[in-house]
């Protein structure tokens, strides 16, 4: 495609993640080169008021309120999805048939046959130049991909340990309101899915293989909650009205990997004092590398070949113009935040419709992530059994 070929976007949903998706369309054609330039069609979203609104403040021409005018519209050739779960199935099957592109925001579906349901679609599209991808935007952080080159080139030798976390506090009051992300019936799983899907695939992605089989708890700390009256991101307003928690609050669990490396697992949102705390830790046979999101322009390196005198980690500072992502930016030294993740998120997605290259994570990818989400689910319920991941 040309440089000066556009490609119409709509999008599903405006809370949250529409708010940073919003800002990496609006933004990534400004430093990335892309071969398609994005243009802010139309927004979707159930209450008319509300998506004008959102659609005023974020920069899209026009509202609908039903998402299958979206898939409808001729000026449309790609669809963003940043709706809940239970939706995400039904709007990418329409999308990816009707010969939309489909970005789809994690963990890809709430059960594994949605998912299935959802590769096979994208599959059925591809054939004809139809592009699909799954947002797990912390691949695109610029530390990690550093750190899967740095695992990929050798420089950990074989990969022993894996140590992942992702820590939050946002549910650590029990009055705080019951949302849509506590009911099961929208999110499909509580810490497991919203936030465990993410450093389940940040451990696949930086090491190059896939877990194997797990043995996992889940608890759910609070079990009743005051209802939501109005929410906004991860915040919302109670009411006197109380409802059930459907969803765990937070999962731990043990996993294997292809290549023989144990690892565990922790996902939860009562961990007092945590507000964004993903962390990734691998450990090899000739050195280790450490990340924590809450310093995220930073990746931690011990490399066993240096004489022990001088040991130890050292800081890498991932703002050179030679880390990934860093050349369309700031100056060494100036940091990037959560939001550059989402513009390289698009920025990789434009660049696989324009080229008509497959873009990761591909739907099987976001597939493979849920069959681990439902082993996990299938262990804890099963007092920690050792369970296989398909």
């Amino acid at each position: 495609m040309a440089a000066s070929e556009t490609i119409g976007v709509g999008m599903a949903g405006y809370s949250f993640m529409g708010a940073v998706h919003s800002q990496a369309w609006r933004t990534v054609h400004r430093f990335f080169d892309v071969p398609v330039v994005p243009e802010l069609v139309a927004l979707a979203g159930r209450d008319q008021a509300r998506t004008e609104a959102a659609a005023a403040r974020m920069g899209w021409s026009a509202v609908e309120t039903d998402w299958r005018r979206l898939v409808e519209r001729d000026d449309i050739g790609l669809v963003d999805i940043c709706t809940p779960g239970d939706t995400h199935a039904e709007i990418a099957i329409a999308a990816l048939d009707a010969g939309k592109h489909v970005l789809c925001e994690k963990p890809l579906a709430n059960t594994v046959d949605e998912a299935e349901a959802m590769v096979a679609a994208a599959e059925r599209a591809s054939a004809s130049g139809v592009r699909s991808m799954v947002a797990f935007n912390y691949r695109r952080v610029p530390a990690l991909a550093l750190a899967r080159e740095l695992v990929a080139n050798g420089r950990l030798g074989t990969v022993r340990h894996v140590r992942a976390v992702y820590l939050q506090d946002w549910l650590t009051d029990e009055n705080s309101p019951l949302t849509w992300r506590l009911d099961r019936t929208k999110a499909g799983a509580g810490a497991l899915g919203d936030i465990g899907s993410h450093i389940i695939d940040a451990s696949q992605y930086v090491t190059g293989q896939t877990i194997t089989g797990v043995s996992a708890i889940t608890e759910t700390f609070v079990r009743r909650r005051p209802v939501a009256t109005s929410s906004a991101g991860l915040s919302a307003s109670a009411g006197t009205e109380y409802g059930d928690v459907t969803v765990d609050d937070a999962a731990l669990f043990l996993a294997r990997f292809t290549g023989g490396a144990v690892a565990t697992f922790e996902a939860t949102r009562f961990a007092a004092g945590r507000k964004n705390a993903m962390r990734l830790e691998v450990n090899g046979s000739r050195g280790s590398l450490a990340f924590d999101f809450e310093s995220m322009n930073e990746l931690w390196l011990h490399e066993e070949d240096i004489d022990a005198a001088e040991g130890g980690f050292r800081r890498i500072l991932v703002t050179e113009a030679t880390h990934p992502y860093l050349g369309a930016w700031w100056p060494p030294g100036h940091g990037l935040g959560y939001e550059h993740t989402f513009t390289h998120e698009a920025a990789d997605f434009l660049t696989a419709v324009g080229t008509g290259t497959e873009p990761e994570p591909s739907f099987a990818e976001g597939l493979r992530v849920q069959r681990v989400l439902r082993a996990v689910e299938e262990s804890a319920a099963a007092d920690s059994r050792w369970t296989a991941v398909p």
